[in-house]
């Protein structure tokens, strides 16, 4: 279980001015400003479940991984994972968790992927028949097979993400940290990458904490969001209640021949180009056959969908709300 009470986190950073005399001045005189990171975080997660951690740039995700990591001190606050204090018993703690950054490596990038893990077995002193087990069994299920024998440097994008997520759970964690685990990856790894991370959870009950600003990666994984903004917990909730929130509105598409209609009240322009348009509506102040109508008064259609809020929709409604 993890849980983190009161978290505040603040950072000192320097600022100054382009140009070069005011660059020669910061050798003498530098000024700071203090950046609220965290401010009061608090939150539990049980074991096995699967959390999206979310948020704009800059909200504090990556500080808070950091601190369940154990690379960061909290100012003030607990934190408990499993029993421990992650910054106190962080070789301990490490042996215990599993972390994925999407944008930084832990295999070596000139040798083999198998001798990265064979280093990995070492550092975390994995014992021979659990390494030999669960090799075999990360192999079969991300299809390593030849990119064992291949140098990181020679993967592209998505096999090394595969060989990532593997080296992260040679020693049988029981959390697991990803942090834009899919970034860059096409749509077939993107879906294997998924599928994967889902089942270890289901079979080997495997705590999971994604950020990401992928939504499908958070529809497809995770039941729980947690969403953080200026360094606070804004809200949480599970994400089928977030859509139940947002249900009421629908996003109508329609592609016609002709001049461009004119929106009516209660339409929300979403997207526009030369015979298309994507208008969002809430159905509560103007039902969707009075839009259609209203549209099909102006112009031609051609062809008319209607769907409701996308997740990405949802959640830059919420950000919109929050003012994040």
């Amino acid at each position: 279980m993890i849980t983190l009470q009161s978290i505040n986190k603040t950072f000192r950073v320097a600022r100054r001015q382009a140009g070069f005399g005011r660059a020669v001045k910061a050798l003498v005189s530098r000024e700071y400003e203090l950046v609220h990171a965290l401010r009061d975080i608090s939150f539990r997660i049980n074991d096995g479940e699967m959390v999206g951690y979310i948020g704009p740039n800059g909200a504090g995700k990556s500080t808070t991984i950091k601190i369940m990591c154990g690379v960061l001190t909290p100012d003030s606050g607990s934190c408990d994972i499993d029993g421990r204090v992650p910054w106190k018993e962080r070789v301990a703690h490490v042996r215990e968790i599993g972390v994925v950054f999407g944008q930084r490596s832990q295999l070596w990038w000139d040798v083999p992927v198998a001798d990265s893990f064979e280093l990995i077995r070492d550092i975390y002193r994995v014992d021979a028949k659990l390494y030999s087990a669960n090799l075999d069994e990360l192999t079969a299920l991300l299809d390593l097979g030849e990119l064992l024998k291949t140098p990181a440097r020679s993967l592209s994008l998505g096999q090394r993400m595969r060989c990532e997520i593997a080296a992260s759970l040679l020693h049988s964690p029981k959390t697991l940290f990803l942090d834009e685990p899919t970034i860059g990856l096409d749509a077939v790894s993107k879906i294997a990458v998924r599928q994967f991370i889902k089942k270890r959870s289901a079979e080997h009950g495997t705590t999971v904490i994604l950020t990401t600003h992928d939504m499908q990666d958070i529809e497809a994984l995770t039941q729980r969001i947690l969403l953080i903004g200026k360094g606070q917990i804004l809200l949480d909730g599970s994400l089928e209640e977030l859509k139940k929130r947002s249900s009421e509105r629908r996003t109508l598409a329609v592609e016609y021949r002709g001049s461009a209609p004119e929106l009516c009240e209660g339409m929300i322009l979403s997207e526009e180009k030369e015979g298309r348009l994507v208008v969002v509506l809430d159905p509560d102040f103007l039902p969707v056959s009075q839009a259609i109508a209203r549209l099909a008064a102006q112009t031609e259609l051609l062809d008319v969908s209607v769907s409701g809020i996308s997740a990405e929709e949802m959640v830059a409604g919420l950000y919109k709300e929050y003012r994040i």
